[in-house]
């Protein structure tokens, strides 16, 4: 950012443009690298949660899942596009959208995503947290 300043400042000093023109340009400046600081810590925070799914049988073969969000995103991606190259696995991943559910991972999805109580009282809960 600092060589965009100058090169504003140089603008100014050459003439090129006003000094109330050079001030703007700066001010942008500082405001685009403030909003680019906050972008790159917000997924820094968000990708340390954790991905949990609650499975509870009313038979009592219950599961517990806990996987990192960095871990879900990078599997989701490379697991997509292999399962899609092999025949046999295409049929069940083709018309899955995994650039929604990565869409999702990165707009900050949070709290409990699945919900789901069947009539003989298994749950499935799906929460990132």
């Amino acid at each position: 950012m600092k060589e965009e300043i100058t090169r504003v400042l140089t603008m100014v000093q050459e003439g090129k443009i006003d000094a109330n023109k050079g001030s703007e340009l700066i001010q942008i400046l500082k405001e685009k690298d403030e909003a680019g600081n906050k972008l790159l810590e917000k997924p820094a925070k968000y990708l340390d949660k954790t991905l949990k799914i609650r499975v509870v049988s009313a038979e009592d073969d219950n599961v517990t899942v806990n996987l990192p969000i960095k871990l879900v995103k990078v599997v989701l991606m490379a697991g997509h596009s292999i399962a899609a190259s092999i025949p046999q696995s295409e049929k069940y991943v083709k018309d899955i959208d995994i650039s929604l559910i990565l869409e999702a991972i990165e707009n900050e999805l949070d709290g409990q995503i699945v919900d789901i109580k069947s009539a003989n009282g298994d749950t499935v809960s799906v929460i990132i947290d």
